[in-house]
């Protein structure tokens, strides 16, 4: 790991974590999420990955929180980015706990015991995989923010009778519990680049071995994103897209995702009309719900040219 810089804080010398909480981080601050998680006196340890982000002012200030923790800490500094998939394998490589926790660094806990929620799941029932699911309880509702809210609501942030309904669809490192051994024999593919399904995939990949069970442990996500940005991470999904169709065809086909796309993809002229629906989901004086439909669309009508 010559091409990673590291520091860790005083806690973090012969510490021996139950649990290790990963944070990959790309320009986002995860010094909130950090002070959160260290208030909790957990049995556990954190990790926190820049990604190659190159930002001085922002890796400082990342030490500094990691030393003012009194949870065993380390910050890895990347020099160059590797991506999504392979920062969350850098991650684990660090990591000494039986259990592994992903949070993004946009989350933020819903509950002061949420560590602890994730250690009595442990002991309970050593779980393979478990998603904790999360919410926007603590997301502040701004009208730049209304698409992707309306999104979220819509389709992640569920509970958790419907997260069980499809276990494995609705696997998102943003707050996702792997128990060592599965994710040693099970790494995140890391040829996925770009954004959204290398978490999914995943989570289809292990439930073929191993059962992912669904509690009510959320944090919220406070990085919702303008609707263009959400335009652009679609965009870039659908090659990946394309790739879980060709290894899970069997289970995302019971997906709406890919019904739409099924469906759009009879339709004509879609090179046509796609950019309407775009256009439509970022014209800002329209209603949010009436544009996260048209973005839900549009990211079907990309997405059928790969079914």
């Amino acid at each position: 790991m010559s091409d990673a810089a590291m520091h860790d804080n005083a806690a973090w010398a012969g510490a021996a974590p139950r649990l290790s909480v990963l944070i990959p981080f790309y320009r986002d601050d995860p010094s909130r999420l950090l002070a959160a998680l260290g208030r909790s006196g957990a049995s556990a340890e954190i990790v926190a990955l820049d990604d190659g982000a190159g930002d001085e002012a922002l890796a400082a200030q990342v030490i500094s929180a990691v030393d003012a923790l009194t949870l065993p800490a380390r910050f890895v500094r990347l020099a160059a980015n590797e991506g999504r998939a392979a920062g969350r394998n850098r991650l684990a490589a660090h990591a000494r706990g039986q259990h592994l926790l992903f949070l993004d660094a946009d989350m933020l806990p819903d509950a002061d015991d949420f560590l602890g929620r994730w250690l009595a799941l442990i002991d309970a029932e050593d779980p393979a995989v478990a998603f904790g699911g999360f919410s926007l309880d603590q997301t502040p509702r701004t009208r730049i923010h209304a698409v992707h809210r309306a999104l979220s609501l819509r389709s992640d942030c569920l509970p958790v009778a419907e997260r069980r309904k499809a276990p494995e669809k609705y696997v998102f490192t943003s707050n996702l519990l792997i128990r060592r051994d599965v994710f040693e024999a099970e790494p995140f593919d890391a040829s996925f680049v770009g954004w959204g399904w290398e978490d999914v995939e995943w989570g289809m990949r292990v439930s073929r071995r191993h059962p992912i069970a669904h509690i009510d442990n959320p944090a919220t996500h406070l990085g919702l994103a303008p609707a263009a940005a959400m335009a652009a991470k679609f965009e870039q999904s659908a090659d990946n897209f394309a790739r879980v169709v060709a290894a899970h065809g069997d289970i995302v086909s019971a997906y709406p995702s890919y019904r739409a796309a099924r469906v759009l993809k009879r339709a004509p002229l879609r090179r046509i009309w796609r950019p309407w629906l775009k256009a439509f989901a970022l014209a800002d004086a329209g209603p949010a719900g009436a544009r996260a439909f048209a973005l839900r669309l549009y990211r079907a009508a990309l997405y059928a040219e790969a079914v």
